[in-house]
């Protein structure tokens, strides 16, 4: 598995190559993850790593030149992992790590399985690294275009990715197969915390009690609608409604705790900063509704399977993707980027708190219907199989 970026940080896509390379061991199979040299080693995975840059050895790695440089190093580095040993196919996640992936597959004639988790250049955008109306965008467009011409299979995170890939970037469908996140259903479960437990942990975080609490577990950006989550919770003060925001992850925590400040709800947001991928379920245990106030069209959003899982009803803009996750039973804020039509959704779980049961329960068995990680497992081992015969 190549995989650009610093992984393992708990978020997102590491999340994704952290449990496909979990279910692919649990099935029998060798797993070896590259990756840049920062990042959290894990028990019972072999990752290789980069060389750090000269320069600054400690940099994070995020949308910038940068990376340039650090996937020049993750070539180099894969090159040489692939001349020494022997594997039966290349995985690249995410764009980069297809384009790298295609010449050390080349290199031992065996096949490259791409995972893309959204559109190169709709990411880009949405983390305002390019401008759509620049001369650059057309020339990340068609480079995009042509990474999508190279593997011999492409999965994608969502349906409307692989939507995406045959309307726009002229893929077969015979190519693409749509593997949607997944979650550990034996991890993120209900029940993990007694009442007193949760009652003491809440009060440890400074939550007054007998007040609903809203949780979000993820990255902090524009993007990801941080401010509109923190403006949604100025609507519910305004309105008089008791909520408090248990606002979960990084970065940006000292940026987003003055934008509560500035909006008058310091008092009803909790920060948290990072929270390790091993304490999340233990952490939204202590929630009553769960958001997703994500506003990308093409990225995955895989946050919400372990919302659904611990049998936390959600709260997410109206969008094709989140419709992947939560169908029906996704309680939508029908204008998407309006911090009252969030607020709004928020306030109908509020108002009926025997729903929000209802809807957990219903959407816990949604996801080991159709989210299961051993079912995902299964679906990525036969398109191994696929391009292994073909």
């Amino acid at each position: 598995m190549i995989a650009p970026t610093s992984f393992f940080l708990d978020y997102g896509c590491h999340v994704r190559i952290l449990e496909e390379a979990r279910v692919l061991q649990k099935m029998g199979h060798q797993v070896t993850i590259l990756t840049y040299y920062l990042g959290r080693d894990l028990p019972g995975l072999e990752i290789v790593r980069t060389r750090p840059t000269p320069w600054r050895a400690d940099y994070e790695v995020g949308s910038s030149l940068h990376k340039l440089a650090f996937d020049i190093f993750l070539g180099w580095s894969g090159l040489k992992t692939v001349l020494r040993r022997r594997f039966d196919l290349v995985h690249g996640h995410l764009h980069e790590g297809a384009l790298i992936g295609y010449f050390l597959s080349r290199i031992r004639r065996i096949p490259l399985v791409a995972d893309f988790q959204g559109s190169l250049t709709g990411e880009m955008v949405d983390h305002h690294f390019l401008n759509p109306a620049s001369p650059w965008y057309r020339w990340m467009r068609l480079l995009e275009l042509r990474i999508a011409q190279l593997p011999d299979a492409i999965i994608t995170s969502t349906q409307q990715t692989a939507y995406l890939l045959e309307r726009d970037f002229n893929c077969s469908g015979k190519r693409v197969y749509p593997l949607p996140d997944s979650v550990n259903l034996d991890f993120f479960r209900p029940g993990l915390l007694s009442p007193e437990e949760i009652a003491s942990r809440r009060a440890a975080l400074g939550i007054p009690p007998h007040t609903p609490v809203v949780v979000y577990l993820g990255l902090l950006a524009d993007y990801q609608g941080t401010p509109l989550l923190l403006q949604a919770a100025r609507v519910l003060k305004q309105c008089g409604r008791k909520a408090h925001f248990l606002i979960m992850g990084f970065p940006g925590v000292t940026t987003y705790q003055k934008m509560a400040v500035e909006l008058g709800v310091a008092d009803r947001v909790t920060f948290t900063g990072k929270v390790p991928y091993e304490e999340a379920p233990l952490y939204l245990s202590l929630g009553d509704i769960a958001i997703a106030p994500k506003l990308s069209a093409t990225e995955g959003a895989g946050k919400i399977l372990n919302y659904m899982a611990m049998g936390l009803p959600v709260v997410a803009f109206d969008t094709p993707v989140n419709r992947e996750y939560l169908g029906m039973l996704g309680v939508y804020a029908r204008r998407v980027g309006d911090p009252v039509a969030l607020a709004d959704a928020i306030l109908s779980l509020l108002n009926v708190p025997q729903w929000r049961a209802e809807l957990g329960l219903k959407l816990r068995e949604r996801a080991a219907q159709h989210f299961s990680w051993e079912r995902a497992g299964r679906h990525l081992l036969n398109i191994y199989r696929m391009v292994l015969k073909s």
